[in-house]
């Protein structure tokens, strides 16, 4: 029987405690909006009021590049499907179960596996946790019947506080101990323990104060029958250090937050230009306005009379070529120059197949971690039914990121060069349809139809010989 201590449960891993603003800032850049907002991630001014810097907060639009970064290439990820070979778990009953209703709360085993990507994406990595509720059945036939099986339970980083590892004799490294915060209710938390003995669930108010003295409240306690700690990372990069990865947005997110300080010196620049400050003295009558009028006394001094000051916005243009090296900059980081242009600018081939080739490599390493991470879930939900995960798990290995517009003009330039060769023509043909169609079954049915043409006998011309013709030749009359 385990029991904790307050500072056991509240402890954090030393790698948590340095990575946990980074993760707070990935995620706010994530989601823009007003959880952007109040990350005060604009810049304030010397002398700024504090009313004054949440009004320009207000004013200051997010152009979100992180998000879309993170869209693009889960979009990619799951544009085709990977395939599952279950094995023998192909026979659990209850497996189609799971498939449809993966994390016991509605979701289906797809929308699992994307939201666990789309927050390594954003975090580095993202945990998943293979449980079986408990249940008080005797026989294999009495859990069926009561539909008693494992489910998923996804847990973003920040929400993983402590976590330990041991190292086997055979150099294999296990994890031994896990904390893990359940949920938040004001300022108490509920935390669960995994180890490799039981799981413990905890109730602790005044979590997150530091000098607290309340004992924490026992809820729950049972044995891990299974003996292991079923727990998967599933990293979108993997770093030095256990447990940690890296996010796709570590540079991405600074960039983006640089552009959102230079919206602000925009939207600044364009309200002073348009709206100038009148400076003038306590006894002059003026309004705002078109066609406003400045009353000034009679007897009041040239020095004294009103004017205007209306700042120049001639660096307005050199703040939008500084965003829009910044946006390349993230296009660059991302691979995704080809992809994200706005703009209509003229790339090679080769510029553009680089571009390709280097995000295909990015997305490839991204699908065998997510092949790994699979697998180690199936395991475990096969430890859970006594049995073995035999079945095999596979992303594409390329993601056939081409520029289908040029690829299509170059194959019909080589049709157009004059080749002799009707294998040839043939050959350029399929690869035209294979530009054009993605379908297997109709590419299938269409080179069938291409192999099927017959190839003409040979070419005929209207033109006389200039000699006389030989044993060979064949003189076709022209025709009037």
């Amino acid at each position: 029987m385990a029991n904790y201590d307050r500072d056991f449960l509240v402890s954090t891993h030393p790698d948590y405690d340095k990575k946990i603003q980074d993760w707070n800032f990935h995620y706010r850049s994530y989601l823009g909006g007003q959880d952007f907002s109040n990350g005060y991630f604009l810049n304030r001014y010397i002398l700024e009021t504090e009313e004054e810097f949440l009004k320009r907060v207000d004013y200051t639009a997010l152009d979100n590049h992180c998000r879309n970064v993170v869209q693009i290439y889960s979009s990619f990820l799951f544009r085709v499907p990977p395939s599952r070979n279950y094995g023998t778990l192909s026979n659990d009953p209850l497996l189609d179960a799971f498939l449809k209703d993966a994390d016991l709360d509605g979701r289906e085993y797809n929308n699992v596996i994307r939201d666990m990507q789309i927050n390594a994406s954003i975090y580095g990595t993202c945990w998943a946790i293979i449980d079986k509720p408990l249940s008080n059945a005797k026989t294999r036939a009495e859990e069926l019947q009561q539909e008693i099986r494992p489910y998923i339970s996804i847990y973003t980083p920040e929400n993983v506080t402590n976590w330990s590892y041991d190292r086997a004799s055979n150099g294999k490294y296990y994890l031994t101990s896990l904390t893990v915060v359940e949920d938040m209710q004001g300022d108490n938390a509920i935390v669960k323990v995994w180890s490799m003995e039981d799981i413990t669930t905890y109730k602790i108010e005044d979590f997150v104060k530091q000098y607290a003295t309340k004992k924490p409240i026992k809820i729950d306690e049972q044995p891990n029958a299974l003996g292991v700690i079923p727990a998967v990372i599933l990293y979108n990069q993997k770093s030095q250090k256990k447990a940690i990865g890296i996010s796709d947005l570590s540079d991405v997110a600074d960039l983006q937050k640089s552009i959102y300080n230079d919206y602000s010196e925009i939207e600044q620049l364009i309200r002073l230009s348009n709206h100038p400050s009148l400076v003038k003295t306590p006894n002059v009558e003026a309004s705002a306005g078109a066609g406003s009028v400045i009353e000034i006394p009679e007897d009041l001094a040239s020095e004294l009379k009103p004017y205007i000051i209306q700042p120049s916005s001639q660096s307005l243009d050199s703040i939008m070529r500084t965003i829009q090296m910044k946006v390349d900059a993230i296009n660059r980081i991302t691979h995704m120059g080809a992809i994200r242009i706005t703009e209509n600018r003229i790339q090679s081939g080769i510029a553009l197949q680089t571009e390709f080739q280097l995000l295909n490599a990015r997305l490839s390493e991204k699908a065998d971690l997510l092949e790994n991470a699979e697998e180690q879930i199936f395991d475990f939900y096969c430890k859970w039914q006594n049995t073995t995960f035999d079945g095999e798990i596979e992303y594409p290995d390329s993601f056939n990121l081409r520029d289908y517009a040029s690829d299509l003009e170059f194959y019909q330039r080589a049709k157009a060069s004059g080749v002799q060769s009707e294998t040839f023509k043939k050959e350029v043909d399929k690869q035209i349809v294979r530009a054009v169609i993605d379908e297997d079954e109709m590419l299938e049915t269409i080179d069938n139809e291409i192999d099927a043409k017959p190839s003409p006998i040979g070419q005929f011309s209207t033109n006389l010989p200039t000699q006389e013709p030989t044993q060979w030749q064949i003189q076709i009359p022209q025709l009037h």
